[in-house]
């Protein structure tokens, strides 16, 4: 514990208690402890991070799901209740299919697919959204789409990466040195997934669809904008206590 609190880990005396419950003899533990302490990030470490509620896999090279990320589980969730038995939702850029999992553990009888570029990633995600019935996708943003699901969508909830390519050095070492670039780097202003999402997403949803993009709290004016452009009415929902944002786009 020491050693965690002298390397910067705030919970270290948490932290401790959980490489010990991931370790299984002492050998293992020390391996945990110095990639902990290299800064690598605790969730990589043991394996899993908590996650509305769900104990969600996850490991090197994987994007760690943020709690602020709660707030889109809670919207596409009240719109997958609403639409009834048998709603399709997509994580769209799952990582490792954390929205998904989460919405599909309180809305049952969900068709859910989750889809991304890395496939890394889905082969996580495969694992956390298969309990559920979920299917997990490799391919280019609709692209890894199985066609059938054109038009028929009811909710599509995309944490695509929105941070500045300019300001990923400014990010912490654990997500700077060991989440995948990829995962992070929206482009010049972040926004470049954004923009195309909102392109494409019109033709894949189902009439009274729903299309939900995690944003930051002063991104999300040009967000809300793009989404205008692409013929959306939009609204911004905002959690100040867990960091959260996120726009609501309705065809």
């Amino acid at each position: 514990m020491l050693r965690l609190r002298a390397a910067g880990c705030v919970f270290a005396e948490d932290e401790a208690r959980l490489l010990r419950e991931a370790a299984d003899d002492g050998a293992e533990l020390e391996a945990l402890a110095a990639r902990r302490i290299a800064g690598e990030p605790l969730e990589s470490v043991v394996g899993w991070a908590e996650f509305f509620g769900l104990r969600i896999v996850v490991g090197p090279g994987v994007f760690v799901p943020r709690r602020r990320s709660e707030l889109v589980v809670r919207e596409a969730a009240r719109l997958a209740a609403a639409a009834g038995a048998g709603a399709v939702v997509v994580d769209l850029c799952c990582g490792s299919g954390a929205i998904g999992a989460a919405i599909a553990s309180v809305i049952h009888g969900i068709e859910l697919h989750a889809a991304d570029v890395d496939p890394v990633a889905v082969g996580v995600a495969r694992r956390n959204t298969a309990p559920f019935g979920g299917r997990a996708h490799t391919g280019d943003l609709f692209a890894a789409l199985p066609a059938s699901l054109r038009g028929r969508v009811t909710v599509i909830a995309a944490n695509a990466p929105y941070v500045p390519s300019a300001e990923i050095a400014l990010m912490p070492p654990e997500a700077r040195d060991y989440e995948p670039l990829a995962a992070l780097d929206g482009g010049a202003d972040g926004l470049d997934l954004h923009r195309r999402i909102a392109a494409s997403a019109g033709e894949w949803l189902a009439p009274g669809g729903a299309l939900l993009i995690e944003t930051s709290k002063h991104q999300a004016p040009t967000t809300a904008a793009i989404l205008t452009a692409a013929g959306f009415a939009v609204r911004i929902e905002r959690d100040p206590e867990i960091g959260g944002t996120v726009a609501i786009a309705h065809r």
